[in-house]
């Protein structure tokens, strides 16, 4: 199975840094991002699993951050990051469209089996929208 790839958004670059250098000592592909703004212009340039989201960010937080990545790709695995005792805020990032969130300080081994569900996700749904454009094109040719 191919490495997962995955977009590290939070604005605290020491810690970015050195979450991605341990991710990248698991086999997980990673790009990072320090802010909303150049978080949302990758993902329009990249294909990713799934996105790691602070949401506690200047500029743009993470809850818009993540709206508009998710009108760019509606099939985006976004993992949001929540400060310590920030469980609720989490909880409303997914009822907008998060499909998981993990407490700062994240423990790697949970972001990386978090990350490998995602990426197993993204082959699902690239699977079936393959499937479904070939049933689509041989409903259309008759065969």
């Amino acid at each position: 199975m191919s490495k997962a790839r995955i977009l590290f958004v939070d604005d605290e670059k020491d810690f970015v840094e050195v979450v991605a250098e341990r991710l990248r000592g698991r086999e997980i592909d990673v790009d990072t991002a320090f802010s909303g703004p150049e978080g949302i212009e990758r993902v329009k340039a990249h294909e990713y699993d799934a996105i790691l989201l602070d949401l506690a960010m200047p500029e743009m937080d993470g809850m818009e951050t993540m709206k508009q990545m998710l009108a760019h790709d509606p099939k985006l695995q976004i993992i949001i990051l929540t400060g310590e005792g920030s469980v609720s805020a989490g909880v409303e990032a997914m009822k907008h469209g998060a499909t998981d969130f993990v407490e700062k300080p994240a423990d790697i081994d949970t972001l990386v089996d978090k990350f490998s569900e995602a990426h197993q996700k993204r082959l699902e749904t690239f699977e079936e929208d393959v499937s479904k454009k070939m049933s689509d094109l041989m409903r259309k040719k008759g065969w």
